[in-house]
């Protein structure tokens, strides 16, 4: 099982997580809606704006302070 530090020390699975998006464009918004409206968003940015939104597979949306570039960087680097 292998783990991503997604920012601020907050870790997720790496075989969960299904998409890294943007979180500025109109559908992202409606899905970060959605999931917040349903209890399915974890803000896990402690405050800070949010640059990047998780999806994982069972349907959590995981919003993240660091960029989207910089979790694709680490994904790809194999970081924890």
């Amino acid at each position: 099982m292998s783990f991503i530090d997604i920012g601020l020390g907050n870790l997720a699975q790496v075989s969960r997580i299904v998409t890294v998006a943007s979180p500025d464009t109109a559908p992202i918004k409606r899905l970060v809606q959605d999931a917040k409206d349903e209890g399915r968003a974890i803000d896990v940015s402690c405050g800070q704006k949010t640059r990047s939104v998780l999806v994982t597979d069972c349907g959590l949306v995981l919003l993240s302070a660091l960029e989207t570039e910089e979790i694709l960087a680490r994904l790809k680097n194999g970081e924890d």
